[in-house]
């Protein structure tokens, strides 16, 4: 006898749905397509860090007569030169109004009794009293004067520094040099200060004769 072999009812109707349900339909609409993500940021690019070299520098140093930098040394001397006449002369205004207080006081202390010219006296306080002014005024001209020139003589040799510091840097690879005279500074090595390595650098490439380097009297 012949055996029918039936294929399951329930099985059968799963089978055909997952066909036709997987399968277009006349007049029906395509599943819309799924968006594609967007790509996410790419990674950042690794930058390399510039390696740099730091040292500190302290420029009132340089100022020191005897271990700073000669040049300075002088240049100061020809700008005391040059005003040395006009200091000997307002010192000597100075010493004259001296002794006129002195005598003036020596009168006004003088025993009662003692005979004084009233108008000679006068004429002494007068002669303080214009001779103060007159020295004020020098000495406020005098000083104008000699900021002005400092600044004309001194000028030439910042910059003059300024580009020594610059060849010094770049001839051993430093990349930044603070003035530690300038910005205070929390903590620095000793090991980063080139202050003393560009004094003797600087002098020895710029001597100073003994004549141009002694201080004029004064």
């Amino acid at each position: 006898m012949n055996r029918h072999h039936f294929f399951p009812i329930g099985a059968l109707v799963v089978l055909v749905f997952a066909i036709t349900a997987g399968a277009q339909q006349p007049g029906t609409r395509p599943p819309a397509a799924q968006p594609t993500p967007a790509p996410g940021p790419a990674p950042p690019a690794m930058v390399p860090l510039p390696v740099s070299k730091m040292a500190v520098i302290y420029t009132d140093a340089f100022l020191d007569q005897k271990s700073g930098i000669a040049k300075f040394g002088t240049v100061l001397n020809k700008l005391n030169g040059e005003f040395q006449p006009l200091k000997n002369e307002i010192t000597q205004m100075q010493q004259r109004a001296q002794t006129l207080e002195d005598e003036i006081n020596k009168l006004r202390d003088a025993p009662a009794g003692t005979p004084i010219d009233q108008r000679s006296f006068q004429t002494k306080i007068d002669q303080l009293e214009q001779l103060k002014k007159d020295l004020q005024r020098k000495a406020e001209d005098a000083q104008a004067s000699y900021n002005r020139r400092r600044q004309e003589l001194f000028l030439p040799l910042q910059e003059e520094l300024g580009k020594a510091i610059e060849a010094f840097a770049k001839a051993r690879g430093i990349n930044v040099i603070i003035d530690g005279t300038q910005v205070p500074l929390l903590y620095a090595a000793d090991s980063m200060d080139i202050t003393r390595a560009f004094i003797t650098d600087f002098n020895s490439k710029n001597p100073v004769t003994a004549a141009t380097s002694a201080t004029p009297p004064e």
